[in-house]
């Protein structure tokens, strides 16, 4: 067991708001695990850690035994690790097929001079990253599109151009901010074969901040529950549908007797 991400005590506040408490979490390499909690738990604020928008309070990240403690956003990127986010945020004007290539920048090596000279260099690699940008969109689902300008496509293939623009970046590990959020069951499902995909053909980590618990219970390795900034449960799907204090976390107090099958039935876990 090779731990790729590796989590300790990790703590940020906010003021008088203690939004991640003191938080462990060890991620395998190859695995696919899922961060789970209701509303302002501290999912998002932790994925905004790893990945430099903000910095902690006290801690450890090590990504691939190395420290992400003050490092930006493009530096944690290039360091492997990529992220989607809970809202698109995609270029809308631009093409599809743009968008990916822009997650691209990491990984390019060339200069402005080359740029604005469009030397045969420049032209050479410009053909290569067009190539693995289209390559990516067939991956995800979105052979034929590239062309197409990026807001005018439906609400899931929105979801796959992010996804794809994160690959683009050759990550060893993604995480992903509530991926199948607003989509319907049917795409749903077929998000989840392709975060599969991404595990077993492409050998990427996979962390994803998942409300639907359908998506969690059914692709989830692992889980790690947190509430008011703490981590309150970690283990397989069948540990986390029979924890106490996961069932008390989603359905409050009066629920600390609820038998599995129930909260199975009320909150599909």
């Amino acid at each position: 067991m090779t731990i790729i991400l590796d989590v300790r005590d990790l703590t940020k506040k906010f003021g008088g708001l203690t939004a991640v408490n003191n938080v462990t979490i060890g991620i395998e390499e190859r695995s696919i695990s899922a961060i789970i909690g209701p509303n302002g738990a501290g999912k998002t604020t932790l994925f905004n850690l790893l990945t430099g928008i903000y910095k902690p309070d006290s801690g450890t990240m090590l990504f691939n035994g190395r420290s992400l403690i003050g490092l930006r956003p493009d530096q944690v990127n290039a360091a492997g690790m990529a992220r989607t986010f809970q809202s698109i945020r995609l270029f809308p004007g631009m093409t599809v097929l743009e968008n990916v290539m822009v997650g691209m920048h990491s990984r390019l090596n060339i200069s402005l001079p080359a740029t604005l000279l469009r030397t045969p260099g420049f032209q050479i690699q410009e053909k290569k990253v067009k190539q693995k940008a289209s390559d990516l969109l067939r991956f995800v689902g979105l052979a034929g599109k590239g062309d197409e300008v990026s807001r005018n496509l439906p609400y899931g293939d929105q979801r796959r151009i992010e996804i794809a623009r994160a690959l683009a970046s050759d990550p060893k590990l993604i995480l992903l901010d509530e991926p199948t959020a607003g989509m319907n069951p049917q795409e749903s499902a077929a998000a989840m074969g392709l975060f599969r995909r991404v595990r077993d053909e492409l050998g990427i980590t996979v962390v994803l901040i998942e409300h639907d618990m359908k998506v969690v219970m059914g692709i989830s390795e692992h889980i790690t529950v947190l509430d008011y900034g703490q981590k309150i449960a970690e283990g397989t799907p069948a540990d986390i549908r029979a924890n106490p204090r996961v069932i008390e976390a989603y359905l409050g107090r009066r629920a600390a007797g609820t038998t599995e099958q129930e909260v199975s039935a009320e909150v599909e876990l």
